[in-house]
């Protein structure tokens, strides 16, 4: 009887460990899964930033073509 209740106290005793180390283990992934998320929310941020610098870029080319044009339009009308 006492081997049973040894082998039952040792059992319990391994189960509470494995139970602090899941929950660490749990915490530890929710924490690195929110860290990437951040990290994921980051570059969206910057890869958005970085399409309306582009378009700002553009809308500015599109004034120097139009300014290019008027001025093409104005030689060719004056020949």
């Amino acid at each position: 009887m006492k081997k049973v209740a040894l082998t039952v106290a040792v059992l319990a005793l391994g189960l509470a460990a494995c139970e602090n180390k899941t929950a660490d283990a749990d915490a530890n992934a929710a924490t690195e899964n929110a860290a990437e998320a951040d990290a994921n929310a980051a570059m969206t941020a910057d890869n958005a930033l970085d399409a309306a610098g582009n378009e700002v870029a553009n809308a500015g080319e599109a004034v120097g073509n139009a300014a290019d044009a008027v001025a093409n339009a104005a030689d060719n009308a004056a020949q």
